[in-house]
């Protein structure tokens, strides 16, 4: 553990009450307005209510839509966050405060996503702020009356800095976002032992591959509704295979699953790539897609788990989407 790594541009508020979270809160906003400071508030309806009834005369606040940013998924949310900073940036000050409220759903299945974003978006605020680049002064609020638990202990473990009656200190129990992530287990995904729906193993004709896999999970009995996520799910999967036959080495073997609930592939090549446990958290050539460099990312926005672990030799990636 280190309690003064970090950049100090990674705040957490964790509060028990309306009081608690709505006083730090103020004292964060009116000390960035004062300071001539754009401020951006990405909360749920019910804080945001809270905020603004607390902020009456604070017209330069710049109210964000919860959804704006983590409609889809924690992924995703780390590149929307980023954007904030380049969005409402101004020429009196390079500085961007952003109030944000991560929330997951209550299933627990969803949490370890929710884990990796805390510690991502630690790692990429340092980032930037030793590079000078995107200079985020970013308050997590943190209602132990809504979160649960381990989510709780990641926001504890995943800020370098709390924000304490309207103070900043240093949080004693922060881990380096590199440790942290290698702590996290990866759960066994009970899809995987039974018979997959595709089993292709030395992957070579990519477009064969395309036409086996779209045919079979068309067979499979899916929830009625669920034709779009089936699409950006096999989408994933190319993009995944794709990255496996260009940088890994063969052979690249996938298997791939259909549940009543939820879409489970595993890609697994012998290469020794994707150690970096932040790769595909933005698009490798930043915002200018067409250098390409994006295929892990895209997945990341797709499927609701991305899960990377050492295999044999080799490594293996899992993506899973759950049908809702």
């Amino acid at each position: 553990m280190d309690g003064a790594a970090g950049s100090g541009r990674h705040r957490a508020l964790i509060g028990a009450s309306d009081s608690e979270l709505v006083d730090g809160t103020v004292a964060f906003v009116c000390a960035g307005l004062d300071a001539g400071e754009p401020v951006v508030v990405v909360c749920s309806d019910q804080t945001t209510q809270l905020l603004q009834e607390a902020l009456p005369d604070r017209p330069q606040v710049v109210w964000t839509g919860w959804s704006d940013v983590y409609g889809n998924g924690p992924a995703a949310a780390i590149t929307a966050v980023r954007r904030l900073g380049v969005r409402h940036r101004v020429a009196a000050s390079p500085v961007v405060r952003v109030v944000l409220e991560p929330l997951s759903r209550s299933d627990p299945d969803t949490w370890r996503e929710w884990q990796r974003y805390d510690a991502v978006l630690d790692h990429q605020l340092d980032e930037a702020n030793r590079a000078g680049d995107d200079p985020l002064l970013v308050l997590c609020l943190c209602d132990t009356r809504r979160v649960p638990e381990p989510l709780v202990a990641a926001v504890r473990a995943t800020h370098p800095v709390l924000q304490v009656d309207g103070h900043e200190r240093v949080n004693p129990d922060h881990v380096d976002p590199e440790e942290y992530l290698a702590s996290l287990p990866v759960p066994l995904e009970p899809l995987e032992s039974t018979e997959p729906l595709v089993h292709a193993d030395s992957v070579r004709d990519l477009r064969g591959l395309r036409r086996d896999l779209a045919a079979r999970a068309a067979e499979a009995r899916l929830p009625t509704g669920s034709e779009p996520a089936l699409e950006d799910f096999l989408l994933a999967v190319d993009e995944m295979t794709t990255n496996a036959l260009r940088h890994g080495r063969p052979p690249v073997d996938l298997r791939l699953w259909a549940g009543g609930d939820r879409l489970v592939c595993t890609v697994t090549d012998h290469g020794a790539g994707l150690q970096d446990p932040f790769i595909g958290y933005g698009p490798a050539h930043g915002d200018d897609l067409s250098l390409g460099g994006m295929g892990l990312w895209l997945a990341r926005q797709l499927c609701d788990h991305v899960d990377i672990t050492v295999a044999g030799e080799g490594v293996q990636v899992r993506l899973t989407t759950v049908l809702r």
